[in-house]
């Protein structure tokens, strides 16, 4: 069992509440992440909930490559969010910079300023891809994966 799932499992019984941080993003993850809040979506179901403070929230849900003037905000509002917590990096930006890696204003992905618990990839990742990566980091979801592969990389 992975750290996240123990983590979740034992501090976050009952609903994780998570506060969006746009660290200057294109707003294509940020356009995603609020479709997932819709009705269609309904994230609500899995006891989630987008709260308005870090110092509310269980998880962050970072957006955008982290750029040199928002270093400072995005280490504030990690140690704002009360622990245990969770860092969740949302699109190719947030996970390795994206277009603009290499960028002069761009430090990189959100890992190189704080902790990340959890990627998901995309440009701009899917509804879809968003709830699967949360599910499956919680544990409410199992694992997809051709079990060829995963006995080649070692997961049972």
């Amino acid at each position: 069992m992975s750290l996240l799932k123990k983590l979740a499992q034992k501090a976050l019984k009952k609903s994780i509440w998570i506060f969006h941080v746009n660290t200057g993003a294109c707003n294509g993850c940020d356009i995603e992440l609020l479709d997932v809040l819709t009705p269609y979506y309904d994230i609500e179901r899995f006891g989630m909930k987008a709260v308005s403070s870090p110092r509310h929230a269980d998880a962050l849900v970072i957006s955008g490559p982290v750029t040199r003037p928002t270093v400072e905000f995005v280490k504030s509002v990690y140690e704002a969010t009360p622990e245990p917590k969770i860092v969740i990096a949302l699109g190719s930006c947030a996970t390795a910079g994206g277009i603009w890696f290499d960028s002069y204003n761009v430090v990189g992905g959100v890992d190189k300023v704080i902790p990340v618990n959890l990627y998901i990839p995309g440009c701009p990742p899917r509804p879809e891809a968003i709830l699967f990566g949360i599910a499956q980091a919680l544990g409410i979801s199992k694992k997809k994966i051709k079990p060829l592969v995963a006995e080649q990389i070692g997961i049972e």
